[in-house]
């Protein structure tokens, strides 16, 4: 048995997009549009890992956004710097829900409300600010 990856429905691909690749630093491996089912399929991964990947789902005609299901977490990532990932995402706009006030772990929500959460290697970042002072926003 092998993991091949985890699918995202997403309403707008091209916001979806921005959060994946321009914010997160996703790559795109592999995009198909299927005009006959009037979707799009967008796989990612991390730069050098194409091991672990996330499938967006985009279904041209839906019209109401999707909610979250209980049974589903978090899709979560490795980071080498996780304040230098966190500042990038804030740069991009992205809220930090979880800020990472113990140098080791954060969470953000895709624009489409997907959970992610994005953890230090190897041993925790020291304390630092504006992280170590941050409040928590919302949920993750």
């Amino acid at each position: 048995m092998k993991y091949l990856h985890t699918m995202v429905r997403v309403a707008d691909l091209a916001q979806s997009l921005a959060f994946y690749v321009d914010a997160l630093g996703l790559v795109v491996l592999k995009r198909k549009d299927y005009p006959a089912g009037k979707f799009t399929l967008v796989y990612l991964a991390a730069p050098d890992d194409e091991a672990a990947q996330i499938e967006l789902t985009h279904n041209w005609e839906q019209d109401a956004a999707y909610t979250a299901g209980r049974n589903f977490g978090h899709v979560a990532y490795a980071v080498d710097d996780i304040y230098a990932t966190c500042a990038r995402l804030q740069a991009h706009g992205v809220t930090i829900n979880r800020p990472p006030r113990d140098g080791h772990m954060a969470f953000v929500r895709s624009p489409d409300g997907i959970s992610i959460e994005l953890l230090q290697v190897g041993t925790p970042l020291a304390v630092a600010e504006p992280w170590a002072s941050m409040q928590n926003v919302g949920e993750w």
